[in-house]
């Protein structure tokens, strides 16, 4: 069944193009995907950047782990197969907004390499920045806005990012930001990257 309706699934290539789009926005499609430990501040990171960007006239929309969670990926959980998943939904979503012509921006733990290479395959070339909130653990947990890290040492919460299941850094980020610094200054770090690739006008 499942073939027969693979075979009947036409691309349909649309009169816009990706090149008009940007074209009406005045820069480039692409997605910023940060990455790190709970707490590391790559929401509060993103989220800041996100308001510059828009004051500044850039056509951004920002995908927050949390909140993709209340609907696209509502039916995920936490295993290793339902995070991976979560992490193709919201790859496939930003893709689209990418060919928008909009400047994406995504906060996600993502801890496996593989994951964040499968989302960097399928923006391709050039359409896909990661930024590594690059945040100790013990500043993480300190901060713990949300209690999880509480809950996760009480054994309340199982298979935790950092406690008791692994985060890979990745290897070859375009960005790796010091978690500590102060927000405004790590925005102002990655916006002269934007403008440095020519996404945004200078």
């Amino acid at each position: 069944m499942g073939a027969e309706h693979d075979e009947n699934v036409i691309w349909h290539s649309h009169a816009v193009t990706r090149d008009e789009r940007e074209a009406q926005h005045g820069h480039r499609g692409v997605l910023l995907w940060f990455t790190g430990l709970s707490g590391s501040g790559k929401s509060t990171v993103a989220g800041a950047l996100e308001q510059g960007l828009h004051k500044a006239g850039i056509s951004t929309y920002l995908l927050d782990g949390d909140n993709v969670r209340h609907g696209l990926c509502r039916d995920l959980g936490f295993s290793d197969e339902d995070r991976k998943e979560n992490i193709r939904r919201v790859g496939e979503t930003a893709k689209l907004m990418v060919d928008a012509g909009l400047v994406v921006l995504s906060a996600f733990i993502s801890p496996h390499r593989a994951e964040r290479q499968m989302v960097r395959d399928l923006l391709g070339e050039g359409r896909f920045i990661e930024i590594f909130v690059d945040t100790p653990l013990a500043i993480c947990e300190a901060r713990d806005p949300k209690g999880l890290y509480k809950k996760a040492r009480a054994g309340e919460l199982r298979n935790f990012t950092g406690i008791d299941a692994v985060y890979e850094a990745p290897e070859r980020a375009e960005m790796v930001l010091n978690g500590e610094e102060k927000v405004e200054v790590l925005c102002e770090q990655i916006a002269a990257l934007l403008r440095s690739r020519q996404i945004i006008p200078c």
